[in-house]
């Protein structure tokens, strides 16, 4: 059966033609099982699972293994958070409020052995950067020359694209193309646990997520309005010298809290300053699976 390569289809090298690409899609409490057909980009979610993100590592790897199993074809591509050594497939997850088991785990090794297929079977790609180039491969950036994705949930992830390919080193772009590593921290502002204690200083009310902020935002208060928009506006100071430097496009916004933008849009544009398309992905996870699979 012939091969694929990127030059002649787009499609994954060393994928049979026709053959569907495996992705597993990897949250802080999920993982999603899909199968990618490489000539349309079409999506079939098999399974979702729920991962306890502070199981043992065996537990982990177990329901890793059961996930990849339902989509397994030549191999398997994986689209995790970081921090993660993405070459290695070492995980390096430390108080990040999730699968601090996995520290220092060789998770190719582990999984490799579990479904039985050399470690070059299994290919680790960060979250952030399957999210946006997916957003290139068949969302709303598709096919520019330069664009940015941003995810925003249990913290900020940032992939810049030339091509669609990503670039993590250079004056132009965060270190590793990632901004939560820029100074001041972004996650002091955009995360869910910031915007959550945000709102609990501003009322004394605890509510448990940003979707729950968002609500009150709609129905005008106040105070919901102002943390909202800190929140946003310190992304967009936090965006903007870069989104300049690279000479970005367009953006495009993922993960959970980008469903309250569209309450912040004004006071996020007006903090960036830069005359640019903004969107919002329809589907944050289809467009992660699809950038895993590409």
């Amino acid at each position: 059966m012939p091969l694929t390569t990127e030059a002649s289809t787009g499609a994954p090298v060393g994928v049979p033609v026709g053959l569907p690409v495996g992705v597993l899609e990897i949250g802080g409490s999920h993982v999603t099982a899909a199968r990618v057909r490489q000539s349309d980009w079409s999506v079939e979610i098999v399974a979702r699972s729920s991962l306890d993100p502070h199981a043992p590592a065996d537990q982990l790897v177990a329901d890793l293994a059961a996930a990849g199993r339902a989509v397994l074809t030549d191999g398997l591509r994986l689209a995790m958070p970081g921090p993660f050594d993405y070459t290695a497939g070492v995980a390096w997850y430390q108080g990040v409020q999730k699968f601090d088991a996995l520290y220092g785990v060789d998770l190719r090794a582990r999984l490799a052995e579990a479904l039985d297929l050399p470690g070059t079977a299994l290919r680790f790609v960060n979250d952030a950067e399957a999210f946006a180039v997916g957003e290139w491969t068949a969302g709303t950036t598709r096919g520019r020359t330069s664009c940015v994705g941003v995810t925003l949930g249990t913290g900020v992830g940032s992939a810049f694209l030339r091509e669609g390919k990503a670039i993590r080193a250079g004056s132009d772009v965060p270190p590793n193309g990632e901004l939560f590593r820029v100074t001041p921290p972004i996650e002091d502002h955009m995360s869910h646990r910031a915007i959550v204690a945000a709102y609990e200083r501003a009322t004394g009310e605890e509510l448990p997520g940003v979707r729950e902020i968002a609500e009150r935002a709609e129905s005008g208060q106040r105070q919901a309005i102002d943390v909202l928009n800190t929140a946003f506006i310190a992304l967009a100071e936090a965006l903007s010298p870069w989104l300049k430097s690279f000479g970005a496009e367009a953006v495009v916004l993922g993960g959970a809290i980008s469903g309250a933008f569209d309450l912040t849009r004004p006071a996020f544009e007006a903090a960036l300053g830069i005359p640019i398309p903004i969107t919002v992905t329809a589907n944050t996870e289809h467009s992660a699976i699809v950038g895993a699979a590409r």
